[in-house]
């Protein structure tokens, strides 16, 4: 018989987190193996983040174990509840908006989900935009269909018209930064501040503009809501969500209802996230700087009938966008073609260097036809209230040098 047969070796004596094995001599190989051991670092440091792919995580007593039920920052228990690689995303990501915490979640719109989720019940009213992400405006019909909230939607730039659309039941504004693809561009100030007034809760989307170009928190907003798949990531190679809070006690209430639906992001996902945020800076100066080059040429071109890009004097927000997002006004433009629907299959179907592709924020620049795809949803007249047109084609503009992309693109306007 081995010494541990013989109970020589205590209950919890076995070491967990460490490289010394001394204490398991006297276990059997098939016991050994299943108890190898950790190594942490001594005397340096890894520049990048550990991956914490293991999803469980043992206590040295009870008392510690249920401690760790109560929060989201009372230790590491199981990866529904937290994992330290997914709260390293998460306090990037709440570091760069100015938040008290953040939630990181299986995708954007698990992030969405879970944020409308947990704040609303049925008989409760939303104020939202008209021009919204397809997922989003779907979400919010489905709501208001089989679970009774209210939905109102409004423009961007009206408070007025946001202070109209209050009720006694209204409970959330959600808000995109840039919408989704008109790129039409909110005033968050002034919007955000007619819902405080009334003690309404906003939630903005910033995925378009990220922390680096905008920061809703610092113009009022509760909740700030990014799909790290996109600009956050950068690399086309992970799917992840982040729901950052400006108060401590809205993220407790809704990390615990997010620990119940299971929207948890998968560690390696979360460690994507971080390795792409590093160069985050770099790829969003390109991104801007290209997208702007491109719509202006764009709005020279005969078969173009209207560019959405907010750094062009033409764009209905240009002045808004220069007070809000001094920095880059983005890296995605839409424009019209005057052949329609029929004209924006025919380019989509044309590009060789872009990619038709749905998706945006990667190194790769890609196309897509919103009414067909990303929008499929709504409505021909929801479509037109969104000011998305038949022949609306978005460009997500990638890394690629600006004179590539500019001959792509008019060599697919050819076609035409």
């Amino acid at each position: 018989m081995s010494d541990f047969q013989h109970g020589s070796i205590p209950h919890g004596s076995i070491p967990h987190g460490t490289s010394q094995q001394s204490d398991l001599h006297g276990l059997h190989p098939e016991s050994r193996i299943v108890h190898p051991p950790v190594e942490e670092p001594v005397g340096s440091r890894p520049l990048g983040v550990p991956l914490h792919q293991g999803h469980v995580f043992a206590f040295p007593d009870s008392d510690a174990l249920a401690h760790a039920f109560t929060g989201p920052d009372h230790g590491f228990l199981y990866n529904r509840y937290g994992n330290p690689t997914v709260r390293s995303l998460e306090r990037a990501v709440a570091d760069l908006e100015g938040g008290s915490g953040a939630l990181a979640t299986a995708s954007g719109m698990s992030a969405i989900n879970t944020v409308l989720l947990a704040l609303l019940r049925s008989g409760d009213h939303v104020i939202a935009q008209r021009s919204l992400y397809g997922g989003t405006f779907a979400m919010l019909a489905d709501l208001a269909d089989r679970w009774g909230v209210e939905v109102t939607h409004v423009g961007g730039d009206d408070p007025d018209e946001v202070r109209a659309a209050l009720r006694p039941t209204t409970r959330l504004l959600h808000l995109e930064t840039v919408s989704n693809p008109t790129t039409r561009v909110t005033d968050l100030p002034a919007l955000i501040g007619a819902a405080r007034e009334a003690g309404v809760l906003s939630v903005v989307d910033n995925t378009f503009t990220t922390p680096l170009l905008c920061r809703p928190i610092e113009h009022g907003a509760d909740v700030v809501i990014h799909s790290a798949t996109k600009y956050l990531g950068g690399h086309s190679d992970v799917l992840a969500g982040v729901a950052v809070f400006a108060d401590p006690d809205l993220h407790r209430r809704v990390w615990h209802y997010a620990n119940e639906l299971g929207a948890a992001a998968d560690p390696f996902a979360a460690w994507l996230a971080l390795r792409g945020m590093q160069t985050l800076g770099l790829r969003m100066r390109r991104h801007c700087e290209s997208a702007l080059d491109l719509a202006g040429r764009l709005a020279a071109h005969p078969a173009v009938t209207a560019v959405h890009h907010p750094g062009l004097p033409s764009h209905p927000d240009h002045e808004l966008a220069r007070r809000l997002l001094p920095d880059g006004q983005g890296g995605v433009l839409a424009f019209d073609l005057a052949g329609g629907r029929e004209a924006a299959r025919t380019f989509v179907g044309a590009v060789r260097l872009a990619s038709l592709a749905p998706s945006l924020g990667g190194v790769h620049t890609l196309v897509l036809h919103p009414a067909s795809t990303s929008h499929r949803q709504l409505s021909d007249e929801e479509l037109s209230a969104a000011g998305i047109s038949p022949g609306t084609v978005r460009v997500a503009v990638g890394i690629e040098h600006p004179e590539d992309l500019w001959s792509d693109l008019s060599q697919a306007l050819a076609k035409l």
